[in-house]
């Protein structure tokens, strides 16, 4: 319950882990490093998976599913793409009581071995294109982790494509961006900002990294989604040639894309409270509970009154549960149900029944409505819609009020404080994400990175236009318009 919650005022870090726990969202791994996903965390994740999922049918792809060990050899093939797992990768040296051959990696990412079948797959311009997504787990031995945020091993989907010219491969690389821009808006009540990353942050293997990036209520930034233009980087160092139509031979151009359970991470984040979990209708196991008010006397009629709202709410479509529990009070009810995140609480008393009411109660604001119980169905799918609503718009507002234009270095550092600073960690710490001008130099954008931890998030795709004036950084001629922001 909420006593069970550190404050985000006092340090929300702590805030963050206790909701994570407490509303039985995923728990730690005798592995280090690892974490349970139980089965709160993991009906979220379904949801997740399922949006994303229709989405990616809709827009050609088909599932398949690649082995998790992947030969040395094969990351080795492209020199960026190995040196920048080189730290996280997990090797297997042994099998069945003896010494392999070659060293196997437990996959970080799937591009390599993906590419090695492509070669066998791809002969002709007809073959193309191939749109191809992922559904599984990935290792990657991060030494400081949190729960969903980041954990050596995390689920996740990751999409491949091959394609017969530059053009279609650029054009798939922005419109899954989108697809992942839309469902995290739409579905799960993230406002983003769909951007370019830097050279510096761009993904091992890339030419081109874009991303969306969400605020969470420390103002820090949270990379929500990236998808990346890898040009014929895999397709030469896969020797995937094919015939093009004009009869010669061309190496296939290459994207790849993918979102992970941190998103849960986000959406706790984004939206939740010192009371617990906070969840978008969308994605909430149970969109509504019913908690029957009764002593022994009035038990039975108060439940069968519940029932029948319950077998209402059901065949409109509404998930919905009714507690029944003896051995709590209201209150203590009350409490569970709001550190679960349930978007919508209906009580219901004797008083109740005999007016034919009920009161509804909204996660999100608290306020509470008395209804007529035979419109239940209705006002509860009219309340789900305006909570839907307003916790996107809640969000957003929220980064908007936190994102301020930075003319130069010294307001930038002013913006953000020092490291260390006796708020950092808490809610009300300063900083947010800052909107500034930058010259494209990896030089300036490392020097602000180890002297203030603040990274340069993206180059928003819709705020390039009329670039004029210098580099917040540096103060050489700018070239491009960034945000910039701590980050987890």
């Amino acid at each position: 319950m909420a006593e069970k919650i550190t404050s985000r005022a006092v340090d929300y870090s702590q805030w963050y882990i206790d909701i994570v726990l407490n509303a039985k969202l995923a728990d730690y791994s005798p592995v280090k490093g690892c974490m349970v996903v139980r089965p709160r965390g993991y009906a979220i994740w379904e949801r997740i998976q399922a949006e994303y999922d229709r989405r990616f049918k809709e827009t050609g792809h088909q599932n398949a599913y690649f082995p998790l060990l992947i030969p040395m050899s094969f990351l080795k093939k492209e020199a960026e793409h190995v040196e920048g797992f080189a730290p996280e990768l997990a090797v297997v040296t042994h099998g069945g009581g003896e010494e392999l051959e070659e060293p196997l990696v437990i996959r970080p990412t799937s591009e390599t071995i993906i590419w090695s079948k492509y070669k066998d797959w791809i002969q002709s311009w007809r073959d193309l294109p191939l749109l191809y997504n992922q559904w599984c787990s990935v290792l990657r031995w991060e030494k400081r982790t949190r729960l969903f945020l980041r954990t050596a091993e995390f689920l996740w989907q990751e999409g491949h494509t091959a394609h017969e010219t530059e053009k279609d491969a650029v054009e798939e690389t922005m419109r899954m961006l989108d697809v992942y821009r839309e469902v995290a808006e739409r579905h799960l009540c993230l406002p983003v900002i769909a951007g370019r990353k830097s050279d510096a942050e761009k993904f091992a293997g890339a030419v081109a990294t874009y991303c969306i990036e969400a605020m969470m209520q420390d103002r820090k930034a949270l990379q929500a989604g990236t998808s990346h233009f890898l040009g014929q980087n895999f397709g030469k160092a896969f020797e995937v040639q094919f015939q093009t139509r004009d009869g010669g031979l061309d190496y296939a151009w290459a994207t790849s894309w993918g979102l992970s359970t941190r998103l849960i991470g986000a959406i706790i984040m984004t939206h939740s409270d010192d009371k617990g979990l906070v969840l978008p209708p969308s994605l909430a196991q149970e969109q509504a509970v019913i908690v029957p008010i009764y002593k022994t006397d009035t038990k039975s009629a108060v439940l069968d009154y519940a029932a029948r709202m319950e077998a209402s709410l059901k065949d409109a479509g509404i998930r919905v549960v009714t507690d029944t529990d003896d051995t709590s009070s209201p209150g203590w009810k009350f409490a569970e149900w709001e550190m679960r995140g349930v978007p919508v609480r209906i009580e219901a008393g004797p008083r109740d029944m005999e007016a034919g009411k009920a009161v509804l109660v909204r996660r999100d604001t608290g306020e509470k409505t008395v209804i007529a119980a035979s419109e239940a169905a209705v006002r509860v799918r009219e309340l789900l819609d305006a909570i839907q609503k307003n916790l996107y718009e809640r969000a957003k507002a929220f980064r908007l009020a936190n994102t301020r234009d930075v003319s130069d270095y010294e307001e930038m550092k002013a913006f953000y404080g020092k490291a260390g600073e006796e708020n950092e960690g808490t809610a009300t710490a300063r900083g947010g994400f800052a909107r500034a001008l930058w010259c494209g130099s990896r030089e300036c954008e490392a020097k602000l990175k180890a002297e203030t931890k603040v990274t340069l998030r993206c180059m928003p795709l819709d705020d390039q236009d009329h670039i004029e004036g210098k580099c917040a950084l540096c103060g050489s001629p700018a070239k491009f318009r960034a945000i910039f922001a701590r980050n987890y």
